[in-house]
């Protein structure tokens, strides 16, 4: 049986398409998609003109990811609480809240039993706090499920309630400092795994989308679906790769802080030589842990049976019921998940500081739901990717971090994103008609 492709099929049904619609067909990319990356380019480049340079230069870009990392990792899992036709005003008190235990756990509760620096200080304090992080999205999602309670009621009352229980769990005191190795989850030049490791992360990453479209090809033959032109399947591959692997340039390319350098050449007894030490930073652990935390939600949303339930019911919540699909289990489920991905944030932000504080995770709800709508996720329900989102997450970090490099006062920086935010949503009411 000859294989069939998209253009192929496109030819057979007489349409008669340009070279762009073509193109675009046979490579299945998403317009949207596309759209959002063109766009962060336009704020990059506009933000590197204002600043004379500054804003692409591999100290900022990696600064970026950084920064980046625990809305995104947040974004990923409100995508699936806005898919149900939910949403949830406390991430950000949520994260603030349970940073301030796993604060209090290494700073000053496990040294006691434990002593200082156990090599196990950071595991219990990163698997309490995922624990309570989860209990308290499910608290909310029974509230939601089983009470009836709409989740912006439920969850505002959240953001109130997780920020005021951060106060009273140390009376307004910043606890610091962490644990050493769970510092190294916030980044920093420990924080990250150097040239050579990054460059490995890459070469695996790039074998990996290798095979992903391989596999895809494969069950796509296998089930008799419209194949991609084999040339389309290559261009995917190369831009897909060559992304990568630029992106581990870009990140080698930043190196040590001098000071930093010479104590470690001191260290180890290596000749300080005439032109300094360069010794790269390579990724960011935070960035492998989102990229980790992505790579997962958006298994658990495309390929298991509980994603296709969470975007049933945002479909057709009465449908999805009469098919048997238990939604209210599923609605504490989603928002289980979405407690125990706030408290995987609040690690990263509490080892970025090195320190709990009472101001943590305060507007992240804003960032997060913004970040999530940007990347393509519908308020109306059914419709949303993980990968959009945290695509999302990374434009709502490169508007903030560009005006704050610019020299933007935060209350200008809070209008701006409440003016993409609203734009956002008003796009996707237009692309949302268009489709119907």
């Amino acid at each position: 049986m000859a294989e069939i492709t998209n253009s192929t099929q496109a030819a057979r049904a007489g349409v008669a398409e340009n070279p762009v619609k073509r193109f675009f067909r046979a490579t299945e990319i998403d317009t949207r998609l596309l759209g959002m990356i063109g766009a962060m380019l336009i704020i990059w480049i506009g933000f590197n003109i204002i600043s004379g340079g500054l804003f692409l230069t591999p100290r900022n870009l990696w600064n970026l990811s950084v920064q980046t990392a625990s809305v995104a990792i947040m974004a990923t899992g409100m995508v699936l609480v806005i898919v149900t036709r939910n949403i949830d005003l406390s991430v950000g008190s949520v994260l603030g809240f349970v940073g301030m235990f796993m604060g209090v756990l290494q700073a000053e509760l496990l040294p006691q039993i434990l002593g200082f620096d156990h090599p196990l200080t950071w595991i219990i304090a990163l698997m309490a706090g995922i624990l309570l992080g989860g209990a308290i999205g499910a608290l909310h999602g029974a509230i939601i499920a089983f009470l009836n309670v709409p989740s912006f009621i439920v969850t505002l009352g959240g953001l109130l309630v997780w920020r005021g229980a951060t106060w009273f769990v140390t009376s307004g005191r910043t606890v610091a400092p962490m644990d050493a190795t769970f510092r190294l989850m916030g980044g920093g030049t420990n924080g990250s795994i150097g040239a050579t490791a990054s460059w490995i992360v890459g070469v695996i990453a790039c074998l990996a989308i290798v095979a992903t479209l391989v596999s895809s090809r494969k069950q796509r033959r296998r089930f008799g679906f419209p194949l991609r032109p084999v040339w389309a399947e290559y261009f995917l591959a190369g831009v897909s790769c060559f992304l990568v692997l630029l992106t581990v340039f870009v990140f080698n390319d930043y190196p040590w802080p001098v000071a930093i350098a010479r104590k470690f050449a001191d260290a180890n007894g290596i000749a300080w030589p005439d032109g300094g030490l360069f010794i790269s930073h390579g990724i960011a652990i935070p960035v492998l842990i989102a990229i980790g935390v992505g790579i997962v939600m958006t298994f658990i949303s495309t390929r298991l049976r509980f994603g296709r339930y969470v975007f049933a019911i945002g479909g057709n919540p009465e449908a999805a019921e009469l098919a048997g699909i238990k939604t209210r289990w599923v609605t504490v489920k989603i928002f289980a998940l979405m407690g125990m991905l706030c408290a995987i944030a609040a690690a990263i932000s509490t080892a970025r500081l090195n320190a709990a504080t009472n101001a943590q995770g305060e507007l992240d709800e804003l960032y997060t739901i913004a970040a999530a709508v940007i990347g393509g996720t519908s308020l109306s329900g059914g419709m949303g990717t993980v990968a959009g989102a945290m695509l999302g997450a990374l434009v709502m970090q490169s508007l903030q971090s560009g005006m704050v490099l610019v020299g933007i006062d935060t209350p200008f920086q809070r209008i701006v994103v409440g003016v993409v935010l609203v734009v956002a949503v008003w796009l996707d009411t237009i692309y949302r008609a268009r489709a119907r």
